[in-house]
């Protein structure tokens, strides 16, 4: 690397992902997803865990090309077929509440020579192993936290004008940027500051209870109903053993659940999604009585109607999330190709299962009881961006009120 204090930067990046992030508690267990490729910040997390009290650390390797070359040449009959082991290690991990870092630096586009329908049947297979464990983080009952870490060949993605070291540096420094990293700034503090601001936000929205929210932009007209007792969420949560957390970082959202059975009208995506390691653009959906009835895309079309297709729950929205454009990462102009980041430059909707939290006492609450609200039930949870500088957005209230919530993409 050639970035000046590189080093210094990475610890502490490192560092706020286990106190802010996951917030680390002694005597807990950790487990890390990251690339092979990223050994520095792995260890630096490692390091800064059990510096914390950790108990122990764990580590989940991934490769992108053993994952490509698997589904190529496996055959389907083993691509389809859930090993018995992932999900007992799945409930092992919940059982322990382990908390988990997910490191996101792949190629967003790794997968995208694979046959549609052969990532469509490995993304239901790894699902269905992983939902015990998708079950305890959705209901926020472990710490969590998605981050961010630069590779050459997701930099080169970002960055096409750039290539090898010098595209990974500039990917490295907007990441350091992004989630506020710096040499001699005081990151908790600036964190803490942030999250006041996003809860704030949230507080609002929470005290003007809206029925519904209505999105209007030269490509979207839609209207999306909120859940009987929605409770809107900013970057920071609660475990069940009472410890804080953020399980995003960067975040610039504030969130909370749709009425699945009340969502009319079109909504086209403003960003790439990468899905599965395949990249889909241009994303027009068509909802009527809180379905997906038609689905488009210019590529990944296959695989979004095959997402679409994964079960009951997956024809309708588990969250609608407000980012203002001019966030930080908006006004950078820079298209990541990740959801993490792009989701944070964008309002938001996610195909799929509902947050528990995201009504009130809905972590107490059984599937029927919550669906009985208008959440939505899925085993997959897949956000994808709408948002834009041109966007409106009213929220009605239960006596048709209404009250602007953003103008030219922004709060108004």
């Amino acid at each position: 690397m050639t970035i000046a204090n590189f080093d210094t930067l990475l610890a502490k990046y490192a560092d706020v992902i286990i106190t802010k992030g996951i917030n680390v508690q002694k005597g807990q267990d950790v487990l890390i997803y990251a690339e092979i490729d990223q050994v520095p910040l792995t260890h630096a997390l490692i390091a800064a865990a059990y510096a914390k009290g950790a108990n122990k650390v764990d580590v989940e390797w991934k490769d992108s090309y053993l994952q490509k070359e698997f589904l190529n040449h496996a055959d389907e009959t083993t691509i389809a077929t859930v090993p018995i082991w992932e999900t007992v290690r799945a409930e092992y991990l919940v059982g322990r509440n382990t908390s988990r870092i997910s490191v996101v630096s792949a190629d967003p586009d790794a997968l995208g020579s694979v046959n549609p329908d052969t990532v469509a049947t490995y993304a239901k297979a790894a699902a269905r192993a992983k939902k015990p464990i998708m079950e305890a983080t959705m209901n926020n009952d472990l710490s969590w936290v998605v981050v961010s870490a630069a590779s050459q060949a997701w930099a080169e993605k970002v960055f096409p004008e750039l290539q090898g070291e010098a595209a990974t540096d500039r990917l490295w420094s907007e990441i350091f940027k992004i989630t506020r990293i710096g040499v001699t700034n005081d990151v908790e503090a600036d964190w803490d500051a942030h999250i006041a601001k996003l809860t704030e936000k949230a507080t609002w929205l929470n005290e003007n209870n809206f029925k519904e929210l209505r999105y209007t932009s030269p490509r979207t007209h839609l209207t999306v109903g909120l859940a009987e007792d929605h409770h809107w969420e900013g970057a920071d949560s609660t475990d069940k053993q009472g410890n804080y957390f953020v399980a995003n970082m960067p975040t610039e959202e504030v969130f909370t659940s749709p009425d699945a059975r009340n969502i009319h009208g079109t909504v086209t995506a403003t960003k790439p999604l990468s899905y599965g390691g395949v990249l889909i653009n241009d994303i027009k959906l068509t909802f009527e009585n809180g379905k997906i009835i038609e689905a488009s895309a210019s590529t990944g079309e296959d695989v979004l109607k095959h997402l679409i297709e994964t079960d009951e729950g997956s024809h309708s929205l588990g969250e609608v999330s407000l980012v203002p454009d001019p966030s930080p990462i908006s006004q950078s102009g820079i298209v990541f190709y990740t959801t993490l980041i792009d989701e944070n430059a964008s309002d938001h909707l996610a195909i799929g299962a509902a947050y528990p939290f995201n009504i009130n006492n809905g972590t107490s609450m059984s599937a029927e009881a919550r669906q009985a609200k208008g959440q939505n039930i899925s085993n997959v949870h897949v956000d994808f961006m709408m948002g834009s500088a041109d966007m409106d957005i009213d929220g009605i209230k239960y006596d048709g009120t209404v009250v602007p919530v953003f103008r030219n993409g922004d709060w108004a």
